[in-house]
């Protein structure tokens, strides 16, 4: 009891059966719903409402200066119709397959590099330098630098024989090229979060390969690429979101030119809600861009596994 006193522990009382009874653990639900409270008003307010909001205007005819009114399917039927949207998504497609394809390989082969050759941190912020840049400030910089007459690109194709090229006029180049333009500014990003996936793999890995004579190129197929696939799967799922719903760049530099061949999904939404006012239609379209993102997300998340992980 003494020792009790001095310590300040509270004694028990025993029950009849001589066993202390279990202490209640304190409640901190309202503290929880304290914390919680404000991201999920705003989780609420700015996605769930918008969501369902924009879902019941896909099925009205609503241009801002009348009340929408209620016209069923008719917006999905003429999406169905419209050659501008399937030409907005094939073109979208086409976007997201460059940009993704060569962001990732670029992103994988500088994480690789950067664990094998370096870990300094100057080296990790110059490649995510470009990063920094808004996409409005990045599209101005390089629609100057790639410009048909006057861009230092096509300057420097002049003195070696080349003819000017119209990167952002030219309905070959436009694609190739803002999807490198985006390449460009994410690829130092994706590559710090693949770079911090290769830190959960045990060295120890390496070095008994090493010592069963492994080479490089072996370790890297046999080892990392497996280990990494739960990142890889997350990287790329958040790529392609990110990609299907380009609007920046493409609205700074050509505007959906030249003749629709830049003119994404996400572009043409924008141009049919704030450029001709048709909120319903424009509505319809978000929502198919929903429907679309959220297939190929559930079939990404199943094909590569993205919730197991070979490192247990």
């Amino acid at each position: 009891m003494a020792s009790e006193l001095a310590t300040g522990a509270v004694p028990t009382a025993r029950s009849s059966t001589g066993t202390a009874p279990r202490r209640r653990r304190p409640d901190d639900t309202k503290l929880a719903l304290i914390f919680i409270a404000p991201a999920a008003i705003g989780f609420i307010v700015f996605l769930i409402w918008p969501l369902i909001r924009g879902i019941y205007l896909s099925f009205t005819k609503f241009n801002l200066l009348t009340p929408a009114e209620f016209n069923g399917l008719d917006n999905y039927r003429r999406m169905l119709l419209d050659p501008v949207f399937w030409n907005a998504l094939k073109v979208t497609v086409e976007y997201v397959v460059i940009n993704i394809g060569v962001q990732t390989i670029l992103a994988l082969v500088i994480a690789v590099l950067m664990q094998r050759l370096t870990r300094s941190l100057v080296a990790r912020g110059i490649i995510l330098t470009p990063y920094l840049v808004s996409n409005v400030v990045a599209a101005l910089v390089m629609l100057w630098i790639l410009d048909t007459g006057l861009g230092i690109t096509n300057q420097l194709l002049g003195f070696i024989g080349i003819d000017p090229i119209g990167f952002f006029t030219d309905s070959k180049w436009v694609i190739p090229t803002i999807a490198m333009v985006n390449v460009w500014r994410y690829v130092g990003y994706t590559a710090l979060l693949i770079f911090a996936g290769l830190q959960t793999i045990p060295p120890g890995l390496y070095e008994a390969a090493r010592v069963d004579g492994a080479s490089e190129l072996s370790m890297f197929f046999r080892i990392t690429m497996p280990l990494l696939r739960p990142i890889l799967a997350l990287v790329l799922i958040i790529s392609i979101i990110g990609s299907f719903q380009v609007f920046d760049t493409v609205s700074v530099t050509t505007q959906g030119g030249p003749v629709n061949a830049s003119r994404v999904l996400q572009y043409y939404i924008y141009d049919m809600a704030f450029g001709r006012f048709q909120f319903g239609y424009a509505s319809t379209l978000a929502v198919a861009l929903l429907v679309v993102l959220m297939v190929i997300t559930f079939i990404q998340y199943r094909m590569t596994r993205a919730g197991q992980t070979d490192l247990d």
